[in-house]
């Protein structure tokens, strides 16, 4: 099921030297093997365990939110237990799910630096990290939002901003036509993009 974000995304990225961080990155994790501090087997374990963080874990919760009013009610009132139920844990960090209606459109930002849920929806895109989108997000969400080709002259559009205690996920709104599809099925319409809030749910094909 397709989850990924933009291949080129609309947003300016800061340019940065990612080549010279993976060399300190390497050096620092093969200093602290050789000083005892973890097993080179530790570090595939968390490799391995970070590789199941994915937006399809968050596009998971929606769906079962989409096809149950009782689950969308809990995920809304208490976020982390409604994630555990559905066997996701997001860490120490609190949870607010808040949900797009007709009216209403929730767009995610980290002011700052770059906070997420990346327990449940894996690591962040590049462009939800860079200055450029933390800083224009709060100032004209709008122009942003119709950059990843979301416009919406009609609704209110709110930003939360999150911090290191508070994180967020938008429940997107469930596109029309997709009356009796399975939770599967409405996963595929969803991915790091309509959960942080910059596009809407995907439109069946």
């Amino acid at each position: 099921m397709p989850h990924d974000h933009h291949d080129h995304s609309p947003i300016e990225i800061d340019e940065g030297r990612p080549e010279e961080a993976q060399v300190l990155a390497e050096a620092l994790r093969e200093l602290l093997i050789e000083k005892g501090l973890f097993t080179a087997e530790d570090m595939n374990n968390q490799v391995l365990a970070m590789s199941k963080r994915t937006p399809g874990n968050g596009a998971a919760i929606v769906a079962r939110a989409w096809t149950d009013v009782a689950y969308k009610a809990r995920l809304l009132s208490d976020g982390p237990a409604a994630a555990r139920e559905m066997g996701f844990d997001i860490g120490p960090a609190q949870l607010l799910v808040v949900e797009n209606t007709p009216d209403v459109h929730n767009v995610i930002v980290c002011t700052l630096c770059s906070c997420y849920p990346v327990l449940l929806l894996g690591p962040s895109p590049e462009w939800y990290k860079s200055k450029n989108y933390r800083k224009r997000t709060v100032y004209e969400p709008r122009e942003v939002l119709k950059e990843f080709g979301t416009v919406l002259p009609h609704k209110e559009v709110r930003v939360h901003d999150s911090t290191a205690d508070m994180r967020y996920m938008v429940l997107p709104e469930r596109p029309e036509g997709t009356e009796g599809w399975s939770e599967d099925q409405l996963a595929g319409l969803i991915n790091v993009d309509s959960l942080i809030g910059v596009t809407e749910a995907n439109s069946p094909a």
